[in-house]
């Protein structure tokens, strides 16, 4: 769950945000405290090049807990079992200079030394690095299977997989029989927590901007000046190049819809502002093919 999470809220990659070393979680919360910032090495970047992201400080919270908890505890137990000591290839990170390059410095099973930056290690590199913990060597690999060793990242997809039949055997009704119109359970991917980023970020940001918050038209024009527009904005969010990425694959399926007149229909300035978009969202799920409504689906076999 909070590798999904951290997906969902970050708008990582699969291969980002599953190749992250423990000490990149972030820990530097934002003002207003709701987000944290991470950088993602550009190694492991489709473009190679490295990127700020944000997620939200309970998602941080989860995968904190979860390093503290269930790793700690695989962490434990492999140390036990030896496993560690059996690796071929473990490097034992020695030190991490600061600055504006970071750089890792190592030692292999052999005695030799050798660093490298931070940015430029890629995942492969990752998989085989360690640290001295107080129990002998730990990975810093952040997400471990339950045996202690690097979960690598194309094992998510199984992990999904799995999720995904649980919650078809749990959601769909006994005897349903083959309707390509009637889904009664939600299907996810990694990459799918990416796509939904970028579609609650797009109505999220439209949604800040619009008039109901108090902002006249010149406050929207300067904001935009300042900022750029939300499409723009999503794409830097996703470390896209171009885009027509964007707007063209990611949110597709919300790209025949009206954002600004849904939200125009929102009640006045004047008027009481509604607790959440999670009416606009609905609305989308309803109008648009590709995007699922979770909560409507709950409801249904509540």
């Amino acid at each position: 769950m909070a590798f999904a999470n951290l997906l969902y809220s970050s708008g990582m990659r699969r291969s980002e945000g599953g190749s992250l070393l423990t000490f990149e979680v972030p820990s530097l919360r934002l003002e207003g405290g709701r987000y944290c910032a991470g950088r993602i090495a550009a190694a492991v970047t489709r473009s190679k090049k490295p990127r700020t992201f944000y997620a939200a400080s309970g998602v941080v919270g989860q995968v904190e807990v979860y390093v503290d908890s269930s790793r700690a505890l695989a962490v434990r137990r492999a140390q036990e079992a030896g496993r560690y000591e059996r690796l071929a290839g473990v490097r034992v990170v020695t030190g991490l200079g600061g600055g504006i390059r970071p750089t890792l410095r190592w030692v292999d099973q052999r005695g030799r030394t050798g660093e490298r930056r931070l940015t430029d290690l890629t995942v492969e590199e990752r998989l085989v690095l360690f640290t001295e913990g107080p129990r002998g060597i730990e990975p810093l690999w952040l997400w471990l299977n339950e045996s202690g060793l690097p979960l690598r990242v194309d094992s998510w997809e199984g992990v999904f997989r799995a999720a995904n039949e649980r919650c078809r055997l749990v959601l769909t009704p006994a005897g349903a029989g083959a309707d390509p119109h009637r889904v009664y359970a939600p299907y996810a991917t990694p990459h799918s927590c990416r796509h939904s980023f970028a579609l609650v970020m797009l109505v999220v940001l439209n949604h800040l901007m619009d008039r109901r918050f108090g902002l006249t038209p010149e406050e929207r024009r300067d904001f935009r000046l300042l900022y750029g527009v939300p499409w723009r904005m999503v794409q830097d969010l996703l470390g896209h190049a171009s885009r027509e990425t964007t707007c063209g694959i990611y949110l597709a399926p919300v790209a025949d819809l009206q954002l600004r007149a849904l939200l125009a229909a929102a009640p006045d300035a004047d008027e009481p502002l509604p607790a959440s978009v999670d009416q606009v969202f609905a609305r989308i799920a309803r109008e648009s093919e590709g995007v699922q409504d979770v909560a409507e689906w709950l409801e249904q076999v509540a």
